[in-house]
């Protein structure tokens, strides 16, 4: 999810492209820590340079023992056509490597095949879910989250039952199982997904709280956030990556009226989501944006603990919710632009603060884990899981180039 890409490695395969019959792409770290799941990310025109008119669909990746990797291709734009086949509409090439640890380089190749590939089984998904009024749903082999809509926070018609929750507070589905389990649960409906019935279960509350990394504005000791979301827009859908959009009218904060739109990237493998939110208001001064987890996320009856750590080192908010039925779970963000008093609370959220300036994005990470998975088992290993997350951001992958 996280690299870096040589300028001048993208100047060498331009000057070989004419002979090039594949592409050496060399990817480095620096840190000592397991990498797994980690996305190298190439610039689609770096492939076409090298292997001039490659098809989407012709192409193989390999690992340094020839092993075929699962990638994607995506489209940057996707009502941009490709008639001279110079690679226009698209945008990145993805693929995945588990770095082990102390393994610090990777070397791989990208090839023609003559043969079309077909897709690779994903381990992503994003959409709306117009069927529960229209949430919006993603999630990895890891973990699975949605957020609501506008027609959940529409009036309920008289007589009509219609539930009715106005929130930009996210939520969590515990998964226990890799494969895609969204949906199969709204498919199965309510009365069964609040239940482990041996897949994973709903049982994070959000309410009008921030729920597992939501926003809001922290102006004269108090939180403004928004509601439900009005606009969707998928850009990638696996299956390595998902990257999506969701924009949030404007709302008033303090008397400042304030839009947002968030972009989440989803790879596959993680259990952190990047979430780039950018605020839109006048003025020209930055405003403290919060980002937060709900203080007691968990079900009645589960008699739940739920204890924070401020991790100052690593820039998060490590959360653990001790239950007496269902498992224990843990949520996190990490806000690398956090400043020195980066951590606050009100009376239902604790939170993690930076300055955002109109239309520029704020970058932040949201991830959860659930011990009944088989992973994540303690609040001690959850907090390294977010250290080393937190170490993953703060040192991104080098990847250097070179056709043959």
């Amino acid at each position: 999810m996280h690299l870096r890409l040589s300028l001048f490695a993208l100047a060498a395969v331009a000057t070989a492209a004419s002979a090039a019959e594949r592409l050496t792409i060399t990817v480095t770290q620096d840190l000592a820590i397991a990498r797994p799941a980690e996305t190298i990310a190439v610039p689609w025109k770096s492939v076409n340079d090298a292997l001039p008119h490659a098809g989407v669909q012709h192409i193989v990746v390999k690992d340094a023992a020839g092993r075929v990797l699962p990638h994607q291709v995506t489209n940057v734009a996707p009502e941009a056509k490709d008639p001279q086949r110079n690679g226009v509409a698209y945008g990145e090439l993805l693929f995945q490597h588990d770095f082990a640890p102390g393994e610090k380089s990777a070397t791989f190749t990208v090839e023609k095949s003559d043969a079309v590939v077909a897709p690779f089984p994903t381990k992503v998904s994003a959409r709306i879910v117009p069927e529960r009024l229209d949430d919006f749903a993603w999630e990895n082999d890891k973990i699975a989250h949605r957020t609501y809509g506008p027609a959940l926070a529409a009036p309920a018609p008289a007589g009509s039952g219609k539930e009715v929750l106005k929130t930009s507070g996210l939520d969590i589905w515990f998964k226990r199982v890799p494969y895609p389990i969204v949906d199969r649960w709204y498919n199965i409906g309510h009365d069964h997904y609040h239940h482990d019935e041996g897949e994973g279960i709903d049982m994070y509350n959000v309410g009008t709280t921030l729920g597992a990394g939501g926003t809001g504005i922290w102006a004269g000791g108090k939180l403004y956030s928004g509601i439900n979301f009005t606009h969707w827009n998928v850009l990638a859908n696996g299956p390595v990556r998902a990257i999506f959009e969701l924009t949030y009218d404007g709302w008033d904060a303090a008397g400042t009226r304030v839009a947002e739109v968030k972009r989440f990237t989803v790879d596959a493998g993680h259990y952190f989501d990047r979430i780039d939110s950018t605020f839109t208001f006048a003025g020209g001064h930055p405003l403290q944006v919060a980002v937060g987890l709900n203080k007691e996320p968990a079900d009645k009856g589960e008699e739940a603990k739920s204890t924070f750590v401020e991790d100052k080192a690593s820039k998060a908010l490590v959360q653990w919710v001790a239950q007496k039925q269902n498992g224990d779970f843990g949520v996190a963000v990490i806000l690398p632009s956090a400043g020195a008093n980066a951590y606050g609370a009100d009376a239902r959220n604790a939170f993690m603060l930076a300055p955002a300036t109109s239309g520029r994005p704020l970058r932040y990470y949201v991830g959860a884990a659930w011990t009944r998975a088989g992973e994540i088992k303690s609040a001690q290993q959850w907090q390294r899981t977010v250290a080393d997350e937190a170490a993953r951001v703060a040192a991104p992958v080098h990847v250097s180039l070179s056709a043959h």
